[in-house]
This record gives C-alpha cells, structure tokens and sequence, in this order.
C-alpha cells in the first residue's frame, strides 16, 4: 500500500468477492505468492500481459481499466 491507500481497490474488492486467493493468481503468473503480493501493492509494477491473464482467467466479465484502477488518493 502505497501511503497507506489501497493502490487497486477494485482488483481487492474483487478478489475478496470471489475468494481468490494469492496463490492462484500466482500460479497463474507464473509468480511466486511474495511477487504477487508485491504488485497487488504497488510495490512492483504489473505488466500489461499479467493484467490481462488475471483478467481473462479470473474476471473475464470486467475490464483491465476497471481492476487495475489506481487509488491515488494520500491517507
């Protein structure tokens, strides 16, 4: 979290949503959990490939644009 605001409050929401766990979207990456965990963040930058993998495997019924929102609003 980036100064203490949650950086993809959609992406959160909807993982909570749906029970998805970190080391789901990790396998799916081909990431390590600690890598995942990282991104979700904003530690790291997600790449736009890994945005759409989580997307179409995932949230096949929302957009890139509405997961990968950033929250850039300071606590």
């Amino acid at each position: 979290m980036k100064g203490g605001v949650l950086l993809f409050p959609s992406l959160n929401a909807e993982i909570a949503r749906q029970n998805i766990k970190t080391k789901d979207i990790a396998t799916a990456l081909n990431l390590t959990e600690k890598s995942v965990r990282n991104k979700i963040i904003g530690k790291y930058d997600f790449t736009y490939s890994e945005m759409k993998a989580i997307r179409d495997k995932f949230f096949p019924q929302l957009t890139i644009d509405y997961l990968f929102y950033e929250n850039n609003l300071t606590a």
